[in-house]
């Protein structure tokens, strides 16, 4: 692999393919847990984790598995790293694992690690596969992160609240109080407000992707009229 490959994994997970952007994959616990910027970080950190070394394993032992079996092969290792990973949040951040609830183990069922196990790790050496699982689960948190951002601004006035649950009592003081004596506003937090707010996100990033077609067209314009006039 040379720097423009990795520059290009590096692209596609944050942005040209992020998971939650492009694909359009694991919505349901993008939709459901980011009522709070912490849920999204910690369900997010969760399932980076869970790209990572599943698509680290996969690529290891790519050259040992049965096409036959990969398929069960690549859901037992994704389903012994979540569980492990599910253990320890419940060790270490009991409270926001018991919010998270069932939407850990169902990161087994996310769409996007399967799809890069099968996609990438099982025909990629370990560096890449390392860095695009890396990268995808950054584009993916980041959206989680966004999301639960906005629906915690809109519907509680609030940024961070609950960052205890991740950073342990100290953290108490970083939560911030962005619009004071706020009523809040419901639908924000409910499932229509995350349908409504990855929305917005996916509509930012298209006018931002446009918006960068177009300069370069324009910059392609002088470039095609000097060339023809030197011709």
């Amino acid at each position: 692999m040379n720097e423009a490959t990795y520059g290009q994994i590096i692209r596609d997970g944050l942005w040209t393919n992020n998971p939650a952007l492009v694909q359009i994959l694991g919505l349901c616990p993008l939709l459901a847990v980011t009522s709070t910027l912490i849920n999204g970080l910690g369900l997010g950190l969760a399932t980076t984790l869970t790209l990572v070394l599943s698509n680290v394993a996969v690529s290891m032992i790519r050259h040992n598995i049965r096409p036959e079996v990969r398929i069960p092969v690549f859901v037992l290792i994704i389903a012994s790293i979540v569980t492990a990973i599910e253990l320890a949040m419940n060790a270490y951040f009991h409270e926001l694992y018991k919010i998270l609830g069932i939407f850990i183990p169902l990161i087994v069922t996310n769409c996007s690690i399967i799809a890069r196990a099968e996609a990438f790790a099982s025909k990629n050496p370990v560096g890449a596969s390392f860095l695009d699982g890396l990268m995808m689960g950054l584009g993916f948190t980041a959206v989680l992160v966004c999301l639960g951002a906005l629906r915690e601004l809109v519907g509680q006035g609030t940024l961070l609240s609950h960052a205890h649950l991740m950073f342990g009592e100290a953290a108490r003081s970083l939560a911030i109080t962005v619009i004071p004596n706020y009523r809040g506003f419901l639908l924000a937090i409910l499932p229509p407000g995350a349908f409504i707010g990855l929305g917005c996100l996916i509509a930012v990033k298209n006018v931002i992707d446009n918006s960068a077609k177009q300069k370069q067209q324009a910059a392609r314009v002088p470039a095609t009229a000097v060339a023809k006039s030197t011709a």
